[in-house]
């Protein structure tokens, strides 16, 4: 009788809630307070966005508060900050996962191999890595990648797109780590010291691969020929030879090229660009090859 009687409790409080929330979803029956609130959540079943339009962009959005999110994109206004760190962020939602850096809590864990992350996306994306699941293909090639800002970037190859501009030299490049690591060329920061000889690298990547120059490892094995490589890019791009695979094509002409560098050296044939100046007589060259080549024929004494 007791467990009757809790029943009837929870279903009369289940009816004193809706009858709180007067406004019912014909969908999904889900109940609101407001009817601007119910007007929302149809949206969510319509898809609909008519009333909230960027005057930048012109992208609609579903509610005003998405459009002021969104908005923070165009002016890069940033009214959150990090009261660890003092780093900025448009949304508040940020904050809250930027701050796990901070106390090192990742709530999210793998339930194959038990790691954990920061975020959902992060574990999500994870998790492709045993499933082998690659939902992202591009439209030109076909090939298939786990995350979305993968394709992103190996669409570039196609497009020759190379968004992100130095400063000091004015070269461009497809993606935003590889201008951070270049602008260390310019200021000379090696922040990777290894624990054995003391040698400094300016990426982390680069230290991981001088460290196999002191142990011998090479753990990237050709299985056509069995030749071993110490990193698996290089693994990559040698399984080309055997594969004739040549991904990177010209925008311009019907050239294919099995290394993005061939195709960058390529790209200068039809533009002219001659980015490598020699420091002596300031002759211009096409490739950085080209430079240390006449600097050693022409500039040996120097």
């Amino acid at each position: 009788m007791q467990f009757q009687s809790d029943n009837n409790e929870k279903h009369e409080s289940t009816l004193l809630n809706d009858e709180a929330k007067p406004h019912e979803c014909t969908v999904c029956h889900k109940n609101f307070y407001r009817v601007g609130s119910l007007k929302n959540h149809l949206r969510t079943h319509t898809g609909e966005k008519p009333y909230y339009d960027c005057s930048v962009c012109r992208k609609t959005f579903a509610t005003s508060s998405s459009l002021t999110v969104h908005l923070r994109a165009h002016t890069r206004e940033k009214p959150y900050g990090c009261p660890v760190c003092k780093r900025k962020f448009s949304q508040s939602s940020s904050v809250t996962v930027h701050l796990r850096v901070h106390t090192g809590e990742k709530p999210f864990e793998c339930a194959v191999c038990y790691k954990k992350f920061l975020t959902n996306p992060a574990l999500t994306t994870h998790m492709r890595t045993h499933t082998g699941e690659k939902p992202y293909q591009c439209s030109v090639c076909l090939q298939s990648f786990s995350q979305g800002s993968s394709l992103k970037k190996h669409f570039r190859t196609h497009t020759g797109e190379k968004p992100f501009n130095c400063t000091v030299c004015h070269r461009n490049f497809a993606e935003c780590g590889t201008l951070k690591m270049h602008l260390r060329t310019h200021t000379g920061e090696k922040p990777y010291k290894c624990s054995i000889c003391d040698k400094t690298f300016s990426v982390n990547s680069a230290l991981r691969w001088h460290l196999r120059t002191h142990t011998g490892e090479m753990p990237h094995e050709c299985i056509v020929c069995s030749k071993k490589f110490f990193t698996s890019g290089h693994l990559k791009m040698h399984l080309r030879i055997h594969t004739g695979e040549k991904p990177f094509n010209c925008p311009l002409c019907p050239k294919k090229f099995p290394r993005p560098h061939h195709l960058e050296n390529h790209l200068r044939t039809h533009t002219g660009e001659k980015p490598f100046e020699c420091n002596v007589c300031h002759m211009k060259f096409t490739q950085d090859g080209n430079m240390k080549l006449h600097i050693r024929r022409m500039h040996a004494n120097v």
